[in-house]
């Protein structure tokens, strides 16, 4: 929040002219850096708009919350209105999303989206856009989330006729999502005459909500238990059911009394580690207890989200990132769910970050703070990015620094790769990530594994699986220059090539081009076949039949793997990273590459004597060609 008044004192600043300078000031105190051009503008011409209509409805008592940031979100609302209400004498809230948009189109047939002339892609009805904005303030601010009747919200275009927006209006509107614009501005007075009272300072209904703890309302909770809990088709066994039960015994401690401690469930692929997460939310949420499933990485936080709440977008809502809890006060929550912690980093602070926000907190610290039972669910063999701290060791320390108890479960049993614990031994010697040496691939009836002479003969193999109904993905080292993304209509350009065969990699962005889905979705959408993906695109899932590409970033010399860090174009590795931790990090890769099949794994080493030495350890006579 960038500044709270009175709507009488807002309107004295934007008279003299110290508002924008206020806000500008209190901006760059918080993120570090000047506001924008569009930013700034508005604080100068909507603010003023707002605050002369509030004071002209008589409510100048009303507190103003500007640039309100929503809990545990980036997003901010241009304005919070606190007030009573003049018939229930209760807090009454309004949250005004500005624009200063003079005419606006639903965009084809969604009208949940709009066209703007002074954007070039399609952007959200502020309708939908305010309604959102309550709806997740319910979610997830104590003050509110048992009055969900106290919050409103409305779009004020106040540079906009009736005619120049009437399409908006073909969304449906109710108390959390109503539009006025300057022809209407009678109307927005008495709306807000309606929701605040003039008789009335909104100070207390202020100081109520930005003292609402962040936590998932028991609506929510409800919502999410029976979407998460209707949704598992899993039967937890034997240390699953152990780790799943020392969190829920470790809450109801915390719950009978001032109790706090650290649980980490540690296992390899595929050992249902995000099934013990989301069986832990659904009952968590049945039972009422605040608590949020968060992650590193942005598919599969993204397809938790898809998967999880696909029916209810609040459910997604539950879903955050590792660094959504900088600001998070301690033991905000009850518990949260750290899937994939292996991809903790040592910070959450990134270029973007405020300077106020720039404390050098180790990340792990704030995970473990922000609640009273924090998990954390992780493979250690899967960290392949300098900087990613998520190891049982870091996650002890940090836990006995605080004079925490830290209680370990061990996942054994692993439904990955056909449930074939031998594939699993066999990787992990393969690549060294274990002592012992590479061993002989001895075939069980769980897992196939095969070698390709060629990629051509990979590809055409998995083609062949996937016509007889499975699923198959082809992902590779880092070794190839990743392209800009092109132009949509404009084909993806091919920069894994190896001889006269040439495929993409995985899109990076967040929307599909030319056939190609986006980032989040290339291991869970069939169209992603046909593009190479990356480690950080795969990890975190599965499909049928995985084939891998090792590049000239590991190749076999005589008798033992190498590495070479020249050969790898991953921008992760900086000169100042050690070679030791370059060379853990490959070969971390190529075990999380190496582990996502689950019926069978073709693999195919661009360097020759590297596939002399799989085919050594595979065997001749079980050839992709010969299957």
């Amino acid at each position: 929040m960038l500044l709270r008044e009175s709507a009488r004192t807002v309107a004295v600043m934007a008279h003299d002219g110290s508002l924008y300078h206020r806000l500008t000031e209190q901006f760059v105190h918080m993120h570090g850096y000047r506001p924008g051009t569009s930013e700034a503008r508005s604080w100068e011409r909507s603010i003023p708009a707002l605050v002369g209509a509030l004071n002209d409805a008589g409510l100048g008592g009303v507190e103003v919350m500007l640039e309100y940031a929503l809990p545990l979100n980036s997003k901010r609302a241009d304005a919070v209105l606190a007030g009573v209400h003049p018939s229930t004498g209760e807090p009454s809230y309004v949250i005004v999303e500005l624009k200063q948009w003079s005419q606006a189109a639903p965009y084809e047939d969604d009208p949940a989206l709009c066209l703007v002339d002074a954007y070039a892609h399609p952007v959200l009805n502020p309708i939908e856009q305010v309604r959102r904005y309550c709806d997740y303030l319910v979610n997830f601010n104590g003050a509110v989330a048992e009055h969900p009747k106290r919050v409103g919200g409305v779009a004020y275009l106040h540079n906009a006729t009736e005619f120049g927006v009437s399409g908006l209006r073909e969304i449906e509107l109710d108390d959390r999502g109503q539009l006025f614009t300057a022809e209407s501005r009678g109307e927005f007075l008495d709306h807000l005459r309606d929701r605040l009272s003039d008789k009335h300072s909104g100070a207390r209904a202020a100081d109520e909500l930005l003292a609402g703890k962040t936590v998932p309302s028991k609506q929510l909770m409800a919502v999410a238990a029976q979407e998460v809990r209707e949704r598992e088709q899993f039967i937890l066994l034997d240390e699953q059911q152990v780790a799943y039960r020392m969190v829920l015994n470790a809450v109801r401690k915390a719950k009978r009394s001032d109790h706090k401690e650290v649980v980490v469930v540690t296992g390899g692929p595929g050992t249902g580690k995000s099934v013990i997460a989301l069986s832990l939310l659904g009952e968590l949420y049945r039972e009422g207890v605040p608590a949020l499933h968060a992650t590193g990485s942005q598919s599969f936080t993204k397809t938790m989200r898809k998967v999880a709440g696909a029916r209810k977008r609040e459910v997604q809502d539950l879903f955050k990132y590792f660094n959504s809890f900088m600001t998070a006060e301690k033991n905000t929550l009850d518990v949260v769910v750290c899937d994939e912690a292996h991809r903790i980093r040592e910070t959450s602070a990134n270029r973007y970050t405020s300077s106020a926000h720039r404390t050098g907190k180790p990340q792990i610290d704030e995970l473990i703070d922000v609640a009273r039972v924090p998990v954390f669910l992780l493979d250690e063999h899967q960290v392949v990015r300098p900087g990613e701290m998520g190891t049982v060791a870091e996650i002890k320390t940090a836990a006995e620094r605080k004079g925490l108890t830290c209680r370990v479960v061990p996942l054994d049993s692993q439904f990955r790769c056909g449930g074939s614990d031998a594939y699993l031994r066999w990787v992990v010697r393969l690549l060294g990530l274990e002592p012992g040496g590479s061993v002989k691939w001895d075939p069980d009836d769980r897992m196939q594994l095969l070698v390709a002479e060629s990629p051509q003969e990979m590809e055409a193999f998995l083609e062949e699986r996937r016509a007889q109904g499975y699923g198959a993905r082809m992902s590779a080292g880092y070794c190839w220059p990743w392209s800009p993304e092109p132009k949509p209509g404009d084909p993806l350009p091919p920069d894994v090539v190896i001889g006269d065969w040439a495929r993409p990699w995985n899109l990076r962005g967040e929307r599909a081009i030319s056939g190609a889905p986006q980032s989040a979705l290339w291991a869970t959408d069939p169209a992603g076949f046909g593009q190479i993906g990356c480690v950080y695109t795969a990890q975190g899932f599965e499909y049928d039949w995985s084939g891998v590409i090792i590049g000239p970033d590991l190749v076999w010399r005589t008798d033992r793997w190498v590495t070479d860090r020249t050969k790898s174009k991953d921008p992760v590795f900086k000169k100042s990273t050690p070679d030791a931790d370059v060379d853990r990090l490959i070969r971390n890769t190529y075990k999380v590459l190496l582990t996502r099949g689950m019926v069978g794994t073709v693999v195919y080493a661009t360097d020759p004597e590297t596939r002399d030495k799989l085919r050594e350890l595979v065997g001749l006579e079980r050839q992709t060609a010969d299957v």
